[in-house]
């Protein structure tokens, strides 16, 4: 039966994916030989969601319901699954609180099901109720809104919906992703005319079948098959007769669905039809690093070398400057789409727990990869001493993988990428800024990467940078310009340095923001009025503005209160970016990036936790008193 529906979903134009649980592996896709291993065996278990767990662990095998299948789905991908029937609310179910799990799952899984409705030996008014209840949106497929009932094509309940064919039916499934509701999609459709099961004699069998199961007190997830395998023998194989009718026209009427949806998808990506009902902006993306940080901090001032043990306390927290930027941006409001990868190793779980308020939905997890992991020295006072790095993992942030989201990035309010990335990524991302007028911040993440965009004239097509001095000094020695061979330290003599380095940048780039430490952050750009323009877009209006550079002092901080420095400058352009995407001006954009900083230095995490819309915001910015400005001309 499962090669017969197969070859339906071919014949259809459709790939099929058959799911299945083979010795505690999940498979989308099964070969001839692995359908044969689950048909006879004798041992295969029903999984669902809280099944996976137990099954995967213990290396068993079975088949997946239509809650199970939906998970699998939409991690591999697929938006569109076909199934004989959902499970739903049991009979008597307001007593036994038997309710199937397949109707939370269409609650909290973006994945469109195409079923003959809910199964007939269920209350199908109350099924209905529910995934109302689950914010689930269901049609009915056809000319009537009759929501069918497995076997029979009524139910003597109206779907919310319908549509009348595959094309109605891929839009609307097309309309919930790209709301981006989290909800799946219900697809009714009613067997075949000439297949169809009469409602009566169905309903007659089903009340005897129940009476016996009582009887013989199944409960649980035995209730099912048991009432189907008693249905087959009450009606004399006409039950079978029409559960096998509406299977194979389930697959021909979703697969035809599939097909109509990829080519509404890919006729988007070629820039030619609008998401029906997006009303959400375009998303900033940031594409970069993540890591797990392993931060020692000495507890006496000096750290001893030779070999010997220094007190401290040693603390795991996750990193990474491009998780780093995208964290401190979704905590502000701003949530990016994180472009990153990650190992399937004992790090995972744990970065996706610690980064879930973030949009980790594309992240790249990769089978036999190390998740990056960095290890930081920090002195008493919290100043890097050592850092130590297995970051091979960034390699895999290609510009294969960064290509899929091109119409993202080409949409995006402002696309960030650091330092980490291969040479070739930054590359085509600094393409796509000049063919597409993109505001494109770079992070230079350390002195050996800085100078990357730098090799060639790719960084021409960059808006921002965000360098220390250090790295200031890297690019523009790349560039083959002239460059101190000491850098200073006193204010006076770092503000003239950073902003002859910056000066010949800014022949293409918008805005070089210099982060210099307990001394602030210098920024050097056009400037009109005595400020600088910071927000993306702005540009148009230079012509004649003329260059200059803008210091902005630190918060005060106590020694005793810095805890560490390593997320300070990722905290610092993260609110300087939220300020700019929210269109404040200049100086609130800077002094959001200070305040964002100063929280992150009194804190254990590179991004602080307690940075939101509500402690880094215009309105605290108001509400402080702040230094003055110092501006300089550098024509």
């Amino acid at each position: 039966m499962a090669r017969e529906v197969e070859e339906t979903v071919r014949v259809n134009g459709a790939v099929p994916a058959t799911v299945g649980i083979l010795r505690g592996q999940i498979h989308v896709g099964l070969t001839d030989e692995e359908l044969e291993f689950l048909a006879s065996s004798k041992n295969a278990v029903k999984v669902s969601r809280r099944d996976f767990p137990f099954v995967l662990s213990q290396g068993l095998s079975g088949g997946t319901t239509v809650s199970g299948t939906m998970i699998a789905a939409h991690k591999a991908g697929i938006p569109v699954f076909v199934t004989g029937g959902i499970g739903g609310v049991h009979r008597e179910g307001e007593n036994t609180m038997d309710v199937s799990a397949d109707l939370t799952e269409l609650g909290r899984t973006p994945v469109a099901v195409v079923s003959a409705g809910a199964k007939s030996i269920l209350d199908i008014g109350r099924t209905l109720e529910y995934l109302e209840t689950q914010g689930v949106c269901v049609a009915a497929f056809g000319e009537s809104r009759e929501f069918p009932a497995f076997f029979s094509r009524q139910s003597g309940f109206q779907a919310p919906y319908h549509v009348r064919d595959e094309e109605e039916a891929a839009k609307l499934i097309d309309s919930a992703l790209g709301l981006g509701l989290s909800s799946g999609v219900l697809i009714a459709v009613p067997c075949p005319q000439e297949r169809a099961a009469s409602g009566q004699v169905i309903e007659e069998a089903i009340q005897q079948a129940l009476s016996e199961a009582r009887s013989k007190g199944i409960t649980g997830k035995e209730v099912t098959p048991f009432l189907l395998q008693k249905l087959i023998e009450l009606t004399d194989g006409k039950s079978l007769d029409s559960n096998l009718a509406l299977i194979q026209n389930n697959a021909k009427v979703g697969s035809c669905i599939a097909v109509a949806l990829s080519k509404i998808q890919k006729t988007r990506r070629k820039g030619n039809l609008p998401h029906q009902g997006d009303t959400t902006a375009p998303q900033p993306v940031v594409i970069g690093g993540i890591n797990v940080d392993f931060i020692a901090k000495a507890q006496n001032p000096d750290i001893l070398g030779g070999g010997q043990t220094n007190a401290g306390r040693v603390r795991r927290t996750f990193g990474g400057v491009g998780r780093n930027l995208a964290d401190c941006l979704s905590r502000l409001g701003q949530t990016p789409l994180l472009l990153s990868a990650v190992g399937k190793d004992e790090h995972l779980q744990s970065v996706l727990h610690y980064c879930h308020h973030m949009d980790m939905s594309a992240v790249l997890q990769l089978e036999g990869k190390s998740t990056a992991t960095y290890c930081a020295v920090v002195t008493s006072a919290g100043e890097l001493s050592i850092g130590l790095g297995d970051m091979d993992i960034h390699q895999q942030i290609t510009e294969q993988y960064v290509s899929q989201f091109k119409e993202t990035l080409c949409q995006a309010p402002l696309v960030c990428i650091d330092g980490n990335v291969p040479l070739s990524t930054i590359q085509y991302v600094c393409q796509l800024a000049k063919e597409h007028q993109l505001a494109v911040c770079y992070e230079p993440t350390d002195e050996n990467k800085a100078s990357k965009p730098f090799l060639s004239d790719s960084w021409k097509a960059l808006t921002y940078i965000s360098p220390n001095l250090q790295e200031l000094r890297a690019i523009n020695r790349t560039l083959g310009n002239p460059v101190p061979a000491e850098l200073p330290s006193r204010l006076e003599d770092v503000v003239q340095t950073a902003v002859a380095l910056a000066c010949p940048l800014l022949a293409h780039l918008q805005c070089v923001v210099v982060t210099l430490g307990t001394h602030g952050v210098l920024l050097c750009g056009k400037s009109l009025g005595g400020s600088i323009l910071l927000c993306p877009g702005a540009q148009e209006q230079t012509a004649a503005a003329s260059l200059c550079a803008a210091h902005y002092p630190t918060i005060p901080i106590s020694r005793e209160e810095i805890v560490n420095v390593s997320g300070a400058g990722d905290s610092l352009m993260g609110g300087i970016l939220a300020g700019m995407l929210a269109k404040h001006d200049t100086d609130t954009c800077v002094q959001m990036g200070l305040l964002a900083a100063s929280l992150s230095l009194c804190s254990y995490e590179p991004i602080s936790p307690e940075i939101s819309t509500s402690s880094v915001s215009q309105e605290q910015v108001k509400s402080r008193s702040w230094p003055e400005v110092k501006v300089w001309k550098m024509d």
